[in-house]
């Protein structure tokens, strides 16, 4: 079976276009949920070296 690249990438830019016209709180949730999907799997991954999950803190505001 031959794919058909054409409508593969056609497809991926239809995607982008929905992605792109979603409100950013939206976006945003996305981004939290894939985060917790993301550690689940780390989280279940025995035997393997974990690394350390960093946040990184807003820089110091500049009161002159």
């Amino acid at each position: 079976m031959k794919p058909d690249l054409a409508r593969i990438r056609e497809s991926k830019q239809a995607f982008r276009r929905e992605l792109a016209e979603r409100p950013i709180a939206e976006k945003l949730r996305m981004l939290d949920v894939l985060r917790e999907r993301a550690l689940a799997i780390r989280g279940s991954q025995s035997g393997t070296a974990r690394e350390a999950v960093v946040q990184e803190a807003p820089p110091p505001s500049d009161n002159h």
